[in-house]
């Protein structure tokens, strides 16, 4: 968990990246439109590139350095490198944070489901194809656990923003 005084104009992804020195989250088009600098707010995917850090006051923010846990890969991650879902990597962890909060429900969806998912970020290197592909691994495996009672795997604390 982090804490800071942070000036009021500076946008959480500034923070994170400049002030906590996690660069996992991404600044692509600094207008929220690509996805890249997607974060979890309160268990819900948000563009840090358009929000204030002072908005984060009191409130759980992950970053994708907090989906691994003790050096063990998150289900998204393993899935992601299985079906080669990532090429360059820089839209990768916004892909990541927007699925988490559907991983996490550990629920199937279908391709277009997953397409309308994942419709807000934007990758240059890929078809989308293989990142359909690594979700509906990543979702299979969330909701075999869910359904044997085990739950999904769940991020650390380690990247929480306070």
């Amino acid at each position: 968990m982090y804490e800071r005084d942070v000036e009021p104009r500076m946008l959480m992804s500034d923070f994170i990246r400049h002030e906590l020195g996690l660069t996992g989250t991404n600044v692509g088009c600094e207008h929220g439109v690509c996805g890249s600098c997607t974060v979890v707010l309160d268990g819900e995917p948000v563009r840090s590139c358009t929000m204030l850090a002072v908005q984060a006051d009191g409130r759980r923010i992950t970053t994708v350095e907090g989906l691994s846990n003790d050096g063990e890969m998150h289900g998204l991650q393993r899935a992601f490198t299985a079906c080669h879902g990532l090429q360059c990597g820089f839209c990768t962890p916004g892909f990541l944070m927007t699925l988490l909060p559907v991983y996490n429900e550990g629920k199937r969806l279908e391709s277009e489901e997953i397409r309308e998912v994942i419709s807000g970020n934007l990758c240059r290197c890929t078809g989308y194809q293989q990142i359909v592909e690594s979700v509906q691994m990543a979702l299979d495996e969330a909701a075999d656990l869910a359904e044997s009672g085990e739950g999904p795997d769940r991020p650390s604390d380690d990247a929480d923003v306070s």
